[in-house]
């Protein structure tokens, strides 16, 4: 086995993650022909306050249910937009597992109160519900999607070059479900009938690798997207602008239990620096993934054993603990200093998870891992209503009603403490009003806050367009082009924002550019309500 020092130095990158999850949305009391979805998830949207971009901004602009009617966010630099019919919350970039708890927390609680707001105006009878899950129980899936920073060599190489990359990550997803899966009764898709399995995507994969999201699921997807800045000629005529990339993972559930959504994150930003830096042991690769995730889904008692290319059978928490090892090994060697923060800690929770898993002790887990506190609260019910099974529908509805923003059982087990924190309430509202401060989310939303909404053109994740002046006028257009998501912190813009009163004077300091092209913008205006105060306002660090 190769050790750090004996690779080759490679190019690595910050492991930043951001998030885009989307949540069920319905109308109970009443129908429709093609359901309730369309009509909830944008009346939770005319709730949220934000700058619509242009396409499909919702003024004047066709319902796409694809996506519509995103607006970013002032008060935390996300954004949140309708994907197929569903709400959908796209977190501000943030370079912590702890704080992309916190800050999907803090996006939870903005979509729970724009429920309330929507519920308020509804007539009586009828009830807005938002569900934090994966599937309608219909044969219907949606996603709960992470996004990582990686090196542009990093992702050429799992998916173009030597593909035993992208299988070694392929295969600790897959075996990383005995702590990332939110658990569900049934079965869909055309799978198997099972009483109970733990993850809810699991059904729904059938390729190894592809650009899908929404059909013909893939455990690996591809889609080349860097959010980093347009692109340059290349011998392939379309090279991202900057030598890296961002690997859209469509793989997980949506966790609820804060331990179990730190694991998604924390485990996986590890493995991308070992692959980044060359640190693969196709020792660790499946055989047949797809088999492998349905199998072990299927599998509470997890005791059942999928072959790796050697012909080695294997349980997924075996696979779990054999990966976590050579992270270990990896994190211990210095390999994540600088690029994963906190990684001995996710170590430490990550092994200390993995370890009463291999023991059986899923008692201990029931605060930490959302499949194993819906399993036993589930069994709870059975044992306490004669007659109910597995198959019975009232079964079927506290499954849904598992992760309901509204009166959800995670909240009740919350409310009594049975959930075991790894971030405080405090942080989590900090990310309802504050965007994070270490990456380029902090100037996002301080731009918005500070800009008139009639000079802003248009808003995306890495560029902003404003028209300074009278537009009627050929006002002065700039574009800042906000490429590196790890620029443009609180610590590298802030002292120009102190100083502006206007946003024309501090967009020269941040770099931006004229440009020549005709206004393109969406529609000026915040959408909903008063919006935030437009003179700019920075709280003290906490």
């Amino acid at each position: 086995m190769n050790t750090l020092s004996s690779l080759p130095p490679r190019e690595r990158v910050r492991k930043l993650c951001g998030a885009d999850i989307e949540v069920g949305n319905f109308i109970a009391g009443t129908s429709g022909a093609g359901g309730t979805a369309p009509l909830a998830s944008r009346l939770l949207l005319e709730q949220i306050r934000g700058f619509p971009t242009g396409r499909g901004s919702g003024q004047g602009v066709a319902y796409d249910h694809q996506d519509w009617g995103r607006k970013f966010l002032a008060e935390n630099g996300g954004c949140i937009y309708i994907d197929m019919d569903h709400l959908e919350l796209a977190l501000p970039e943030v370079l912590s597992a702890w704080d992309h708890v916190a800050a999907w927390h803090a996006m939870l609680r903005l979509a729970r109160r724009a429920q309330e707001a929507a519920n308020a105006e509804l007539p009586n009878g009828r009830t807005l519900e938002v569900m934090v899950n994966n599937s309608d129980g219909q044969g219907n899936s949606y996603g709960s999607h992470l996004d990582f920073l990686i090196t542009r060599r990093a992702w050429d190489e799992m998916f173009q070059e030597r593909l035993h990359t992208s299988l070694f990550l392929i295969s600790h997803q897959v075996s990383s479900i005995v702590m990332t899966g939110q658990g569900k009764v049934g079965s869909e898709n055309g799978r198997p009938r099972v009483p109970f399995q733990i993850s809810q995507r699991a059904d729904f994969f059938e390729r190894l690798m592809s650009i899908e999201t929404t059909c013909r699921r893939p455990l690996a997807n591809t889609r080349n997207e860097a959010l980093c800045g347009g692109f340059r000629p290349g011998r392939d005529g379309r090279v991202p602008a900057l030598d890296w990339a961002r690997l859209h993972v469509i793989f997980y559930d949506s966790t609820l239990c804060p331990v179990a959504s730190l694991l998604r994150v924390g485990p996986m930003q590890i493995i991308l620096a070992m692959i980044e830096a060359g640190r693969v042991n196709p020792g660790l690769v499946l055989d047949r993934p797809l088999e492998a995730v349905g199998l072990w889904s299927r599998d509470p008692a997890l005791t059942a054993r999928a072959e790796l290319i050697n012909g080695r059978p294997v349980t997924a928490v075996e696979l779990q603990l054999r990966f976590f090892e050579e992270a270990a090994a990896f994190v211990e060697e210095g390999g994540c200093d600088g690029y994963v923060p906190r990684a001995r800690e996710i170590l430490e929770l990550w092994g200390d998870t993995l370890q009463k898993l291999a023991r059986g002790d899923l008692t201990a887990l029931t605060g930490r891992l959302d499949w194993v506190l819906k399993k036993t609260l589930l069994q709870r019910a059975l044992d306490q209503q004669p007659g109910w099974t597995w198959d019975s529908p009232e079964l079927k509805r506290l499954d849904l009603m598992y992760g309901s923003l509204r009166n959800g059982l995670y909240w009740a087990c919350e409310r009594a403490g049975m959930i075991e924190p790894v971030v405080t309430d405090a942080a989590i509202e900090r990310f309802t009003r504050e965007p994070p401060e270490d990456t380029r989310a902090w100037t996002r939303a301080m731009l918005l806050r500070l800009a008139d909404p009639e000079e802003i053109e248009a808003v995306d994740w890495d560029e902003m367009r404003f028209c300074l002046g009278d537009p009627r006028l050929d006002g002065t257009r700039q574009q800042l082009a906000m490429a590196d998501p790890l620029r443009f912190t609180r610590s590298d813009t802030e002292r120009w924002f102190l100083q502006a009163d206007h946003v024309a004077d501090l967009l020269e300091s941040l770099g931006s550019q004229p440009v020549w092209a005709s206004r393109t913008g969406g529609g000026p205006g915040w959408q909903q309500g008063a919006g935030l105060a437009r003179n700019i306002q920075i709280h003290p660090r906490p």
